[in-house]
């Protein structure tokens, strides 16, 4: 399990681009065959991916957590990028196809992966969190996702939320788990931008067409700093930073939060023309 160490805000503004995309941009997550996993102090998130190819994959708890198994005091939120696969829990099996999403609540023991077809094998993404209660195992798709549809397209930025794992939805410790799609021309994402100081935040793109690129922008809102992020690539964002985008063709990107509360709205908002 890679570990990764969060700069303040007096480091970040120091930091040249080789070393911030060091610090927040994680490139390799999605590597065939297997389980990847990073460890944030962000929040104690972890961000990973499961693409089983030759048989099932398993996910343990490692040395790093001092756990028994994985989700012995964590909760687990897991969103298929691609080809149909399943993942079993405790015996139970779920069918996950693309953009469908399994909360893996406190206490489950035994969590494996694996493809419909190893040719064409599933890509699960994998975002944990703390728990300190316990919840469901619970699946969800698209059409079971709360809807916002927010922007508008004289601003490039109409889009549509779909909320999985939140307070009206899925039932959870503190993951928040999500993901938007764009209408036809519509690129900006988070635009108005904004901070909230309760929670951190992971972007996970996908989606993105092979040749072209999101350009992420963190940073304190005076003091931005750009990131350019490819297909199936994540972004940590700490409570102190902006996090928003613009890709140079259509896109799509799970959103991941723990913190403090679970309350979506709970943003503190910057007026595009404050942003420096």
């Amino acid at each position: 399990m890679q570990i990764i160490h969060a700069p303040s805000p007096n480091e970040t503004a120091a930091l040249d681009t080789a070393a911030l995309r060091e610090s927040f941009l994680l490139e390799e997550l999605f590597t065939p065959g297997e389980i990847s996993l990073v460890y944030t102090d962000l929040d104690r998130a972890i961000v990973g991916s499961a693409v089983p190819t030759n048989g099932a994959l398993v996910l343990d708890a490692g040395d790093e957590l001092r756990a028994q198994f994985f989700c012995e005091r964590r909760e687990l939120g897991i969103m298929n990028f691609s080809n149909k696969g399943s993942v079993t829990v405790d015996g139970t099996v779920y069918e996950l196809g693309k953009c469908e999403v399994l909360y893996v609540g406190r206490g489950s023991k035994e969590i494996s992966f694996a493809s419909a077809d190893a040719a064409a094998p599933a890509e699960f993404y994998l975002i944990s969190y703390p728990a300190h209660a316990t919840y469901p195992t619970t699946k969800a798709t698209p059409a079971d996702a709360t809807r916002v549809d927010l922007g508008t397209k004289e601003e490039c930025n109409e889009r549509t939320i779909c909320q999985y794992i939140h307070e009206n939805g899925i039932k959870s410790c503190q993951l928040v788990m999500g993901y938007t799609e764009f209408k036809p021309g519509s690129i900006w994402n988070t635009m108005p931008s904004h901070t909230h100081l309760r929670r951190s935040e992971v972007y996970c793109y996908f989606d993105v067409p092979a040749g072209h690129a999101v350009l992420h922008m963190m940073g304190e809102p005076q003091e931005t700093r750009p990131l350019w992020v490819h297909d199936k690539q994540a972004i940590l964002s700490p409570a102190w930073s902006i996090h928003s985008g613009v890709g140079t063709a259509a896109y799509r990107f799970v959103w991941a939060m723990g913190g403090e509360n679970q309350a979506f709205t709970d943003m503190d908002k910057i007026a595009i023309t404050d942003l420096a």
